[in-house]
């Protein structure tokens, strides 16, 4: 039986997109932002600390050769309250790193959909409580990074199995697949080969910055807030694969906005037998 989220019908099947395998075609279901013009310019809210500036700018870098987006850093607000909430920044990017506790997750990516399925908003976070695991596997932190921000531009996995693809966005540890490849941008040009008749994405020319909230938790602003940065207690999993014999996992989730779309998490898992390392 298929559960429906709110008046315009959408369905909670439609987020199995998130789990498809990736192959040749690795985007994530049909997510993308919408715009008008053949490129556009993406606005990052930059989160992270220091220990991270490598792999943030390096990241957008990589990321923003491709023919059809550009990153843009709108805003710095990198105090330890806005990282830790990293509150998502409609039209926007936001990039985060934080001690979010020991939960399971290396990193996060949340992109919010329209009913259309295009993305209006999106959160990158990078779980600081794993510092060791990244200091015994060598370019895992910049893997995570590329990865998170990827899956906000709309791109899945090219694989799942740990093999190394030489991409960030297989689930392999290779020092070999920690930025983007040729075919991650041939797919950003499959994803974006199209136009829209309306824009997305934030073409103000405003930054985000902290976006301070006073809502009580579970309200207003604060209503995508989760405890350690990680999914909402009302999301629900859709998809869950366990890391194991030293290999990354992942797990799916997503629940409805209050404008008839869905929010949806993707999590990037430790390896089950990492998980025990302190």
């Amino acid at each position: 039986m298929h559960r429906v989220f709110g008046s315009t019908g959408l369905a909670l099947v439609i987020a199995v997109g998130l789990a498809a395998p990736a192959s040749a075609d690795h985007s994530w279901a049909d997510y993308h932002w919408a715009r008008t013009t053949s490129s556009f310019d993406l606005k990052v809210v930059d989160s992270t600390t220091i220990e991270w500036e490598y792999a943030f700018n390096r990241t957008l870098d990589e990321w923003g050769q491709s023919t059809k987006l550009n990153n843009v850093v709108a805003a710095v607000a990198e105090d330890s309250r806005t990282r830790k909430r990293c509150q998502a920044v409609s039209g926007q990017m936001r990039v985060c790193n934080a001690a979010y506790g020991q939960n399971g997750w290396l990193g996060l990516a949340s992109i919010n959909i329209d009913s259309n399925h295009h993305i209006t908003q999106g959160v990158a976070k990078m779980n600081d409580s794993y510092d060791w695991y990244y200091a015994q596997n060598p370019g895992e932190d910049n893997h995570v990074m590329c990865q998170e921000v990827g899956h906000v531009y709309g791109l899945g996995h090219t694989s799942e199995d740990g093999s190394s693809q030489g991409t960030c966005m297989d689930y392999s540890s290779s020092l070999q697949s920690q930025w983007p490849n040729q075919h991650d941008y041939e797919q950003l040009d499959t994803i974006y080969g199209h136009l829209d008749s309306y824009n997305s994405y934030d073409t103000s020319g405003g930054g985000g910055g902290g976006g301070g909230c006073n809502a009580p938790p579970g309200k207003g602003c604060n209503k995508f807030e989760a405890p350690d940065g990680g999914v909402p207690a009302g999301a629900i999993r859709v998809h869950y694969r366990p890391g194991r014999d030293g290999k990354l996992g992942h797990a799916d989730y997503v629940m409805p906005d209050d404008k008839g779309g869905l929010w949806l998490f993707h999590l990037t898992l430790v390896p089950e037998d990492a998980r025990r390392e302190k």
